[in-house]
């Protein structure tokens, strides 16, 4: 298991200008519409095949996302990016230079980082989103 509190260290003269946090309820909100996304996926597709017992995807999709959120809740409600003069800092050890960033891109609740060397980072459940993404634009001087 990755240790998500493990930062990046602060090169010399470096300074946290701001911090990101993952947001409790915004993890939550997502996890309910993936379970009803999945629940009515399931139940579909189950009916489509003839499955008399077509309601039981809507239980066991129910029950995987919520096992899921569970268990992964420690590690992504206390993700925390921090930026710097010339860095973005994530958990795990992520470190992404200001100007190797080459796009952001909105996916639901996040921000996912695309370096010019390909990597891709996500900024997830964010409580505030278009005030992230604005922020980093500004100091990327990368815009949608």
């Amino acid at each position: 298991m990755y240790e998500t509190n493990v930062r990046a260290p602060l090169e010399p003269g470096e300074t946290v200008l701001e911090s990101f946090h993952a947001d409790r309820r915004v993890y939550i909100r997502d996890h309910v519409i993936l379970a009803a996304i999945g629940a009515v996926g399931t139940m579909g597709v189950l009916a489509l095949m003839g499955n008399p017992d077509w309601w039981v995807g809507s239980i066991a999709a129910v029950a995987a996302i919520a096992v899921r959120g569970f268990y992964l809740a420690s590690e992504d409600v206390h993700a925390r990016w921090d930026l710097t003069q010339d860095r973005l800092l994530g958990p795990q050890g992520r470190a992404v230079r200001l100007d190797q960033v080459a796009k952001l891109n909105s996916l639901g609740s996040a921000i996912q980082i695309v370096t010019k060397g390909g990597d891709k980072h996500l900024m997830k459940y964010l409580a505030d989103k278009p005030a992230a993404k604005a922020r980093l634009e500004a100091v990327t001087g990368v815009a949608r």
